[in-house]
């Protein structure tokens, strides 16, 4: 607190009491003077400390946005090429499935044929196990047993429930096969023949389905199949040596040569 004494002086003495007004303003002057001047410079660095603090904190909130910005700028990004991957996916799909649905509707189809081809499959594995049946019956007798079991077998195959008609009609075709193979090749075998009431082993010559040759093991007789008469002929003994060359061409013992045979006649196309 400020106290302030001031001296006696006379009432009419004015001169002294301008002069005591005077030191007394300059001296109240003097002390508040700094107290006037101090207030605005601290206001100002009031001002200027809440200046930077509110433009640090929109600094921050600037960067805080800026970082959600280019977070939600990735996203979008991320979501265009995931979306694009997905458009691109979708086509692949949408072209995976027109593919199947016309593999159904293939599959559908072969499925009815089936039906009808299994309604026209059996007669026909019939028809051809009965034609193969007779042709075998009409040809050269070479190999007769073993060519009647695979008839039988393929016979008896056919009542069987257990296996199937596409099965059955590819055993048939083997069969086919193997009689086919049989007009391109020769074969020599051993077996039984019955001649004259008289049963006995001699060695069989087969030239294809052109002629069928039989000599006995002792060589003393030769014969061929007489095609028209369906019956065994005995040939001149001078073929004796023909065949018998035949049979080891036939079995690999020697080099293929020409051979002189007697051939029947190709019977007449009907």
């Amino acid at each position: 607190m400020l106290v302030l004494t001031f001296p006696k002086f006379d009432y009419f003495d004015m001169d002294f009491l301008t002069t005591r007004r005077f030191n007394l303003a300059l001296i109240f002057t003097s002390l508040i003077a700094p107290t006037l001047s101090a207030n605005p410079l601290s206001q100002a660095v009031q001002v200027e400390t809440k200046t930077l603090q509110a433009a640090a904190k929109s600094q921050q909130k600037i960067d805080r946005i800026s970082d959600k910005t280019q977070s939600m700028l990735n996203q979008y990004r991320a979501a265009l090429h995931q979306t694009k991957s997905l458009k691109v996916y979708n086509q692949y799909l949408q072209n995976m499935l027109q593919s199947q649905q016309q593999e159904l509707a293939s599959l559908q189809q072969q499925l009815h044929n089936i039906d009808t081809t299994q309604q026209e499959i059996v007669p026909l594995i019939l028809n051809m196990l009965d034609n193969l049946a007779q042709f075998v019956a009409l040809d050269l007798p070479f190999l007769p047993e073993e060519r009647k079991q695979r008839i039988e077998r393929l016979q008896q195959m056919m009542q069987r429930a257990d296996i199937s008609n596409a099965e059955k009609y590819r055993r048939i075709l083997e069969a086919y096969q193997i009689e086919n193979e049989f007009g391109q090749t020769i074969e020599a075998y051993r077996g039984d023949l019955t001649l004259n009431g008289k049963t006995s082993s001699v060695d069989f010559l087969r030239l294809g389905r052109v002629a069928l040759y039989f000599q006995r093991l002792d060589g003393s007789e030769t014969g061929f199949w007489n095609k028209e008469t369906k019956q065994w002929q005995i040939l001149d003994s001078k073929y004796r040596s023909p065949v018998s060359k035949g049979l080891r061409i036939a079995r690999k013992q020697m080099a293929p040569d020409l051979l002189t045979l007697p051939v029947p006649a190709a019977e007449a196309a009907q």
